[in-house]
């Protein structure tokens, strides 16, 4: 079962990912978002990149409408907490969309991400503008202004799967705002 700290990302990542507002995650939400992943360079529509990106995108919406227990083709925050808690038992599949998602956000491919690629990754997983700049510092443990392919998918093993709040993947999509009303964001 989800922790407090977890359902707050989950929160934040269920937002980013509705894309349409209504509170449910539906297939409609999950091609916005490969349109969305779609405006990158590299990622349009006919490169090798984009197809990844939309079996990627489309596959983790087919294991979320697995959780989705009343069959009404709409997922719920609650739904998605299922899928949450699989998440350990699914290792090779949050690495591999690791390897996507850098894949996707490494523009110029030097094999690493800048400050400038990261802010792109969050502000295209949250559909606006995000400031990452406080965060990018913590996110680069070794201090060499880049994230490697290594680090990254610890990061983001670290984002899906951790509950603890001070593991610097934890910040991969952006700070996740302390709980009440002020937090929220519209």
């Amino acid at each position: 079962m989800a922790s407090v700290f977890q359902q707050r990302k989950i929160q934040e990542m269920f937002v980013a990912f509705d894309v349409d507002g209504d509170g449910y995650l539906q297939r409609d939400d999950f091609e916005a978002l490969v349109d969305r992943w779609g405006r990158l360079p590299g990622v349009e529509p006919g490169t090798e990149l984009r197809a990844r990106v939309e079996a990627l995108l489309m596959g983790w919406w087919d294991e979320l409408s697995a959780a989705d227990t009343d069959n009404d083709g709409r997922v719920d925050v609650y739904e998605v907490h299922a899928l949450m808690d699989r998440l350990h038992s699914m290792p090779e599949a949050v690495t591999a969309t690791a390897r996507t998602i850098f894949d996707a956000i490494d523009e110029n491919r030097d094999g690493r991400i800048s400050r400038t690629e990261h802010r792109r990754l969050v502000e295209t997983w949250h559909g606006r503008s995000v400031d990452t700049d406080a965060v990018f510092d913590l996110l680069d443990v070794d201090g060499d202004g880049y994230l490697s392919r290594p680090e990254f998918a610890r990061l983001w093993s670290q984002f899906w799967m951790s509950d603890d709040p001070t593991e610097p993947g934890n910040l991969l999509c952006g700070r996740i705002p302390e709980p009440g009303p002020a937090s929220r964001k519209a």
